[in-house]
């Protein structure tokens, strides 16, 4: 999370994002979808799947980490909050550290070789 987070990610570094999902609107609809459906507390993830190469949005439960399914971990969400729209509408819309995010994806791209990892400049 950073203060000032969750505006729409640089998609020029974020490509990826807009390659598997179709669009940013598409990404941010199924991951707020994940965690206002997700039973009881647990955690929503953007993860790289490394054997598809793809980006997915995955649900867990307690305490799983999906490094257990050879997932790379882009972005996560703790859900535990009982008044969960106002929780994940917070997070997406003012929290979300696209900074942080992009750093994880170039390292994930090139960990997984998806091809020249598009490496933000700070």
């Amino acid at each position: 999370m950073q203060p000032g987070g969750g505006t729409c990610p640089d998609l020029v570094y974020f490509s990826r994002l807009k390659k598997d999902f179709g669009s940013f609107t598409n990404f941010r609809e199924k991951f707020v979808e994940a965690a206002l459906t997700l039973f009881g507390s647990g955690w929503v993830w953007l993860v790289l799947k490394r054997q598809e190469r793809r980006l997915a949005v995955v649900k867990t439960s307690n305490s799983i980490n999906p490094l257990v399914w050879d997932d790379i971990p882009i972005l996560n969400l703790d859900m535990w909050e009982n008044d969960r729209v106002k929780y994940v509408n917070e997070f997406m819309n003012h929290l979300v550290s696209w900074n942080a995010a992009m750093v994880r994806m170039a390292r994930a791209e090139a960990f997984v070789n998806l091809g020249e990892p598009e490496i933000p400049i700070a």
